[in-house]
């Protein structure tokens, strides 16, 4: 199973590109890949070609009209079932006691 965070943004955009963000969580949001999204970037959990196509349409998405794409990477392969996206933070928790205010 994959954990995987990215952020993706076209570059020379001006100074706010939340409206080409909000087009890249479209694509995340209708992929059906379980996903959690951050100030900076979002999360993706699945199989390898699974997040990486979503991934990929993201890509996809922005070059029709964005000449130039700028975007961080990165992946956390595990062998095992899914459910990481929470139970990571989850087990934090549990060896800290206490919820964490995230």
């Amino acid at each position: 199973m994959v954990l995987l965070e990215f952020s993706m943004a076209p570059l020379g955009q001006g100074e706010s590109v939340s409206a080409h963000v909000a087009r890249i969580i479209d694509v995340i949001d209708k992929s059906g890949v379980p996903y959690q999204l951050t100030p900076m970037g979002t999360i993706l959990e699945g199989e390898w070609a699974d997040v990486m196509g979503v991934v990929t349409a993201c890509f996809e998405t922005l070059k029709t009209d964005c000449p130039r794409i700028g975007m961080g990477l990165k992946i956390d392969y595990r062998a095992g079932p899914a459910s990481r996206l929470r139970s990571k933070t989850a087990k934090v928790e549990e060896r800290l006691g206490r919820k964490l205010s995230t």
